[in-house]
């Protein structure tokens, strides 16, 4: 009986990134090395290569100083989702101009110099397909390239990462029209295997360990032209969106449409915080 499935592996020796940086040489410097002492870690055709975020938004120059922060969660938010004030601050969820949404527009403070705080590539899926063009041409071959952040999730516990910029990967795989194992008809099943994905390489790569590549092998049916929808296109729509707005936003949003509709008064009620 043949097994399928699909391996992933992190590549070690990726210096520290700074701005101006190429990180086609460095990462595929660091891959050769890798390859050197085991040869099955050479890339091939159908490769896939997960990039944390960090390390694009290095290379481009988008860390700011931490007391800039606030100006740049502001730069960068387009709506306000959800506001919560707890003891340590406030933390604001918000859609980001990328469509995303994300705790602080995803300006992070981990894993930057002290002092400074880092914003977002400034558009992943054009930092992708500039990553993923420079390999194939490097590499003579196809491979994929997905640029990934770690957000949470509504209704559950903790963080996952999902892809934030794609090139030359297949992103969904669009399971309506056709059978379950029972041979019922699916009808809204799209699999989102580039969010799969990232998460898989996460499982390797780790939060604090300095490897933000890994190699994800045995999935090249999803390699496919590097003009194809960039990650972009997994944003849900306004229209399509049922959950729009945090229930304290909601709340204030709607309480202040009735009293405008029903005309009674001008003053609004304070707004209604969550405190936890």
């Amino acid at each position: 009986m043949s097994l399928s499935g699909f391996r992933v592996w992190t590549v070690p020796g990726i210096p520290e990134v700074g701005e101006g940086d190429d990180l086609v040489a460095l990462i595929s410097g660091a891959i050769a090395a890798q390859a050197a002492g085991d040869p099955a870690a050479a890339l091939a055709a159908g490769d896939i290569l997960v990039v944390s975020s960090k390390i694009v938004a290095k290379a481009e120059g988008r860390l700011v100083p931490a007391a800039d922060r606030e100006k740049a969660l502001s730069e960068d938010t387009v709506r306000i989702v959800a506001e919560r004030v707890h003891p340590g601050g406030t933390t604001r969820i918000v859609e980001t101009r990328h469509g995303l949404i994300m705790a602080a527009a995803g300006i992070d403070m981990s894993n930057v110099p002290d002092g400074y705080a880092l914003r977002l590539p400034e558009d992943p899926d054009r930092s992708a397909r500039a990553l993923c063009a420079a390999l194939r041409a490097k590499l003579g071959f196809d491979v994929g390239v997905i640029v990934t952040d770690t957000l949470g999730r509504p209704w559950r516990v903790g963080q996952t990462d999902v892809a934030i910029g794609a090139a030359g990967v297949q992103l969904t795989e669009d399971l309506r029209g056709s059978n379950d194992a029972n041979g019922r008809p699916l009808h809204v099943t799209i699999a989102v295997v580039a969010d799969e994905i990232a998460g898989a390489a996460d499982l390797v790569k780790g939060k604090a360990s300095r490897l933000p590549v890994a190699v994800v092998r045995g999935l090249g049916r999803l390699v496919s032209d590097i003009d194809g929808p960039g990650a972009r296109s997994l944003v849900r729509s306004l229209e399509q969106d049922l959950f729009r707005f945090g229930s304290a936003e909601a709340y204030q949003l709607g309480y202040e449409a009735a009293r405008a509709e029903l005309g009674a008064g001008e003053a609004a009620p304070p707004k209604v915080r969550h405190e936890t």
